[in-house]
């Protein structure tokens, strides 16, 4: 089997098919698209300056244009899928599993002072729904579905769907399925 890069997994997540260069930028025609593309453009390893320098420029504008607000510095596996455009705010120091959806509006923050200080640990297939919140030192388990609008500020057991403000945890095995379509 051949080696797929993270930027041929990513945007497989979106059509289901393997795409090579070409076929990749004809997809940048989507701002989710190619805000992901620039974003991983800028977490290569580069050896000459002037190649980080231009990613780093085009993501700025991007995050400007687009509403984005990821940083290269964010840990995110394979897999990662921006559902729609809209702005979406991620702290930098969070660490984000593979085959990740997030939808328009969410913020994943930091917080500031208490017990817990700091940023969210979210895992594999993880689906993350419009307008929800996700702060503080809190792990995110595997195979979790953050309903739309929800307020998370806990740790979340794998195998499970989140709703509502405050949040409720309901158990459930096959949380993701028909939400994360084409996993890698």
């Amino acid at each position: 089997m051949k080696k797929r890069t993270i930027i041929q997994k990513d945007f497989y997540r979106e059509s289901g098919q393997w795409l090579t260069g070409l076929q990749i930028l004809k997809k940048c025609i989507h701002p989710n698209l190619r805000y992901i593309f620039v974003l991983r453009k800028c977490q290569q390893p580069y050896h000459f300056r002037i190649s980080v320098f231009f990613w780093k420029m085009l993501l700025k504008h991007y995050q400007v244009k687009y509403g984005y607000q990821i940083y290269p510095d964010t840990r995110i596996g394979e897999g990662f899928y921006l559902g729609h455009w809209g702005h979406v705010v991620i702290n930098p120091r969070t660490r984000i599993g593979k085959n990740c959806n997030i939808a328009p509006g969410v913020v994943i923050g930091q917080q500031n002072r208490g017990e817990k200080k700091g940023v969210p640990d979210i895992g594999n297939d993880v689906w993350i729904g419009a307008n929800a919140v996700i702060v503080g030192k809190i792990k995110i388990g595997d195979n979790v579905l953050i309903a739309p609008a929800s307020y998370v500020h806990m740790d979340i057991p794998s195998n499970s769907v989140v709703s509502g403000n405050p949040a409720s945890i309901f158990m459930q095995d096959e949380a993701t399925e028909g939400y994360i379509n084409h996993r890698v």
